[in-house]
């Protein structure tokens, strides 16, 4: 009996292989998802121990885009969803020992201490700058049209928050793409955001849409679209061998199995280091851009107190540490704060993140050591008392692929390599975008296309 082969055979079960797999198949394609480890999702894990909820990996995602609401609804999640508190909008900067709001209004930028009279004067300056000729950094970006005290105090603690990278490294088209487009479309970045928000486009400066998790954690959302895929996806399915047929069937060798699988076409939604293993032998040129990936090592630690060990108020999304500072520690979510059910009643959590393209020795580091060294950075910005109740470190060796200069270029390049391979593709988080609801977005796209 001849085997029938798959319209597509997605390797790699993270939310971007699962997505995938549930846009294909919705419009009608034989799919299945082939993860190696024996649970799906990749980062996206989540735990609860002792009563507190807590996010091995990312701990919310934007709601900004048609593709995610389908997916939620698809996946029967519309009772799990889980909004941001309102005050998850406040965002602190630490200057000066001190944690600040980051100003979210004329008003309030007019009177925050994060920016001194000169560098708010220096912000005058930017409708009159003109358009960048050759690529830039997040920093020299920011730096021309700004002035570098909002790149120290504002855009550093952030690209440390969302990329845990660094600006200086960072390419201004790919990291921050919509920030890139104002200048692009306008000239301006407050030219095109008074433009835009005339033409009644949602600007600011924080990110459109609802922040959002689920009952249950963020590994809820792969669970669920992993049940409604049901046996489409195998776990425990180790791809270790790509081979394209003369019959234009792609063979893909299974470390448990003793027959190949046969597909159409192959969709890889790996990390960029496991995509080049399996490229190799096929396209080395490609495995070579995709190991030039650089994944900084990252070390999220979850830390529960009684409400009266911590004075601080706890009211927002969290705070984030400039690199000017000299404190080791990244910034810290106020998870409780945002999402119900993260926390026993009268206790808190707080998710700390130390590492990244700052500290990249992260991952030599125990438990232990790196408990210490989160504890005593943040208990005198948060006027704790004590010990912690609770205690959970989670280090992610390769945690996020940096989109550093160039990396337009090499994914245009990896594209054209590809191409001479009919039915081979590439989704995931080293390209087109970082964040799950980026992934999402990408995998509807490609869906469409397919």
């Amino acid at each position: 009996m001849i085997e029938k082969p798959l319209d597509y055979a997605i390797v790699g079960g993270g939310i971007s292989g699962l997505a995938v797999a549930w846009f294909l198949r919705h419009r009608g394609h034989s799919v299945q998802v082939l993860e190696a480890a024996n649970v799906v999702g990749g980062t996206l894990q989540s735990q609860v121990s002792d009563g507190f909820l807590v996010e091995q990996g990312p701990n919310s995602t934007l709601e900004n885009t048609d593709a995610l609401r389908v997916l939620i609804e698809g996946a029967g999640l519309a009772c799990a969803l889980q909004v941001a508190n309102p005050a998850g909008k406040r965002r602190y900067i630490l200057r000066d020992q001190r944690l600040e709001p980051l100003p979210l209004g004329v008003g309030a930028f007019l009177r925050t201490p994060l920016f001194s009279v000169r560098g708010r004067l220096r912000l005058c300056l930017e409708p009159f700058i003109g358009r960048a000729t050759v690529e830039e950094t997040v920093a020299s970006f920011v730096r021309r049209r700004l002035g570098q005290e909002f790149l120290d105090w504002a855009i550093d603690p952030f690209i440390s928050g969302v990329y845990a990278g660094d600006p200086e490294k960072l390419s201004v088209r790919a990291a921050t793409a919509k920030v890139y487009a104002l200048e692009a479309e306008y000239g301006s970045l407050i030219g095109g955001m008074l433009r835009r928000a005339l033409k009644g486009r949602r600007t600011g400066p924080t990110p459109a849409g609802r922040m959002i998790a689920f009952a249950g954690g963020m590994q809820t959302l792969v669970r669920s679209v992993a049940a409604v895929l049901g046996s489409d996806v195998r776990t425990q399915a180790k791809v270790t061998a790509l081979h394209l047929g003369r019959d234009g069937l792609w063979r893909l060798r299974i470390a448990s199995d003793e027959r190949e699988t046969l597909a159409r076409r192959v969709v890889l939604s790996l990390p960029a280091g496991h995509a080049a293993e399996l490229l190799a032998p096929l396209a080395p040129d490609a495995a070579s851009i995709l190991r030039g990936i650089f994944y900084p090592a990252v070390a999220s630690v979850a830390l529960g107190f009684r409400r009266d060990q911590v004075s601080h108020s706890l009211d927002g999304f969290g705070f984030l540490v400039p690199r000017r500072c000299g404190v080791e520690t990244l910034g810290a979510l106020f998870s409780s704060s945002l999402f119900p059910g993260r926390a026993p009643t009268d206790h808190v959590l707080i998710t700390a993140f130390l590492g990244g393209a700052r500290h990249p020795g992260v991952g030599d580091l125990s438990e232990e050591q790196i408990l210490q060294r989160v504890l005593r950075d943040i208990t005198p910005i948060l006027g704790i008392s004590g010990s912690p109740v609770f205690q959970s470190v989670t280090t992610w060796h390769r945690a996020i692929p940096q989109y550093e200069i160039g990396h337009l270029e090499r994914m245009a390049t990896l594209d054209h390599l590809l191409a001479e391979w009919p039915g081979l593709y590439t989704r995931a988080n080293w390209r087109d975008g970082i964040s799950v609801a980026d992934c999402v977005r990408n995998a509807r796209d490609f869906a469409e296309r397919g």
